[in-house]
Formats: structure tokens, sequence, C-alpha cells
């Protein structure tokens, strides 16, 4: 397994952030993880990932614990958080060389800034970037490395549906090719294109995990996305 995570539970003070949350990613899958705002996804992702503390009974991405072995662990993971914020005085191209120079290998960077429509923005101040721009210049960092298992946090917030339909091709390639993929969003027709499995959360709690027809049949609603607002709690 690329990812493997067995009674993961975090905690601020009182308050129960994620409470025993397992799941495991295999090579070349998409895990979505899925939830109202506050339901605890970022603070498991945060987890994984060593940044926030946790406990736990299993964790290990690509077999190595994230937070023994990290500088081994994140040579081979890509991450985009929800807000990356980028130095305003730097230029896209300038990024892209300050990230990578964190890492042994990575792709080419010509290459990327193509694939992701960023090419005629390399000279660019990252501050005079739309938002949509500086979302993809996120996601594209985040696969810089080259890694086997990338995290995205709300992937496509504020691209436009071309730029969306995009980058769902590109990251469809890229799951083909091997890569896996821990994702959270609230658009479900993402989820629908990229997920192979889904976890939806609610005040930290797994309370629905399968495929997206797992979903559906388990909630007895028609779409994923009335199966998730019910699972979620945000039914009207």
């Amino acid at each position: 397994m690329v990812l493997t995570v067995k009674n993961l539970c975090v905690q601020y003070g009182d308050k129960v952030a994620v409470q025993n949350l397992s799941f495991s990613v295999g090579k070349g899958e998409v895990l979505g993880l899925l939830g109202a705002n506050g339901a605890g996804k970022s603070s498991a992702i945060a987890a994984i990932l060593g940044i926030e503390k946790s406990d736990f009974e299993e964790l290990t991405v690509l077999g190595k614990s994230p937070l023994t072995e990290r500088k081994e662990v994140f040579e081979e993971v890509g991450v985009q958080f929800q807000e990356t914020n980028f130095q305003d005085r730097l230029t896209v191209e300038e990024a892209c060389m300050q990230w990578r120079a964190l890492y042994k290998e990575t792709q080419p960077v010509d290459a990327l800034l193509s694939t992701f429509g960023l090419s005629d923005k390399r000279k660019q101040l990252i501050k005079s970037l739309s938002g949509g721009e500086k979302q993809r210049l996120a996601v594209m960092l985040a696969l810089l490395p080259n890694p086997q298992i990338v995290f995205l946090d709300e992937l496509t917030t504020g691209l436009d549906t071309k730029a969306r339909r995009r980058l769902w091709k590109q990251l469809s390639l890229m799951k083909e090719n091997g890569l896996s993929i821990v994702l959270t969003s609230h658009y479900m027709d993402e989820v629908e294109v990229l997920c192979d499995h889904l976890f939806i959360l609610r005040e930290g709690i797994t309370v629905a995990s399968g495929s997206v027809q797992d979903i559906i049949r388990l909630s007895g609603q028609e779409t994923l996305e009335n199966a998730y607002l019910h699972f979620a709690g945000e039914e009207e």
C-alpha cells in the first residue's frame, strides 16, 4: 500500500477533530475525503503529513513513517494546501526554481508550465496572477517532484469550468501512470470523475465509505450530491 492509516485521532484541547479514521490507498488509486467545513478533512491530512499531532495505531506512507522518516517520505510526496501562501515578490519561474531546490529529482519545469497553462506567466510576479492561476500553480508545484502520492486540498477552488476539466484530465493521465491521490473537494462532479473510494466525515467521524455507487446506494438517494448532503448533514 502507498498509504495506510489506522485509527487516526486528532484532538485540539477537549475538541476531537478526527476520531478513529482508517483507510488505505494503493498505487494509482484516488481517495476522496469529503465533509462539510470543519468535519476534520484538513486536520486528517495535516496529521498524516506529520504537521498536526495525532494518535494512531498505524501510519505509513510508502512503507515509511512520515514522523520519523520525514526526509525520505517527502522526496516521494506532493502537497497542495487549500490556502497556499506564496511570496509576493517571486515570479512564477522563481517559485518553481525555489521549489525544485527542495528535491533531489523533479519533473521538467517547462513541460509542467505548459501542461498547466502557465508558460506565458513565467516572468510574472505571483501576486499579479488571478486566483485560478495561483491555484493551478499550487497544484503544479505539488506535482513537480514527480511524487508517488499527492495530497490535494480543495483542488479546483477558483478555477473556471475549462480549467477544472483540463486539470481533471491531467490528473487522470497521471493516475493511469501510477500516481496515488488523496483529494478533498466540495464538487461532486469532480469526485465522480476522479475518485475510486470515498470517505465522508461528519464532526470527525466516518459516517460513510465506499465507491461512488456504494455511497449513493447506502444513502437511498439518486445522485452523489444528494447522498453527500445526506451523510454530511448539509441537507436543508
